[in-house]
């Protein structure tokens, strides 16, 4: 993979899984509007319980980052496991800006 495909890869890593999250909670949260729960907080809960879903879809499934491991570590491809290790905090960073904005909207954070 050269330099400007893998910051193509990365980016769209970032945005993958920030897509995933917050198109999950809020059509979620229309779904718990239909059947009469509270939305906003429908929206808060989903957008914490999917957010290790919206990494691993944002990474392509995980069997393409154990292989990259594995040839980062027993072909001695260290290049791999840095690009890997990027392309999966750049989906960990997506899905935090996903959760953080579902959490200002939603205001749960907030204690009474």
């Amino acid at each position: 993979m050269n330099e400007q495909r893998f910051f193509q890869v990365f980016i769209d890593s970032y945005f993958i899984a920030l897509g995933v999250l917050l198109g999950g909670a809020l059509i979620g949260g229309l779904a718990a509007f239909l059947t009469g729960r509270p939305p906003l907080t429908e929206i808060y809960r989903i957008s914490s319980s999917i957010r290790i879903w919206a990494i691993v879809a944002a990474i392509g499934g995980t069997f393409d980052a154990v292989y990259s491991f594995e040839r980062g570590l027993f072909d001695g491809e260290t290049k791999d496991i840095f690009k890997q290790f990027l392309l999966i905090l750049s989906a960990l960073g997506g899905a935090q800006t996903g959760a953080l904005l579902i959490t200002w909207l939603t205001g749960e954070h907030i204690s009474s």
